[in-house]
């Protein structure tokens, strides 16, 4: 589990678009994750 300020392990998923993108992609920039718990639509 992640702790506030802590390091964000590097991961990798993929776009809207189809494309590989990955943490360490931006590193060296500011970068904001934002985790929400499963929603209860289908949306």
């Amino acid at each position: 589990m992640l702790n506030e300020q802590d390091m964000a392990p590097d991961f990798e998923l993929l776009d809207d678009s189809g494309n590989s993108v990955k943490l360490s992609d931006f590193r060296g920039k500011r970068v904001l994750l934002f985790f929400y718990p499963k929603a209860m639509t289908s949306g």
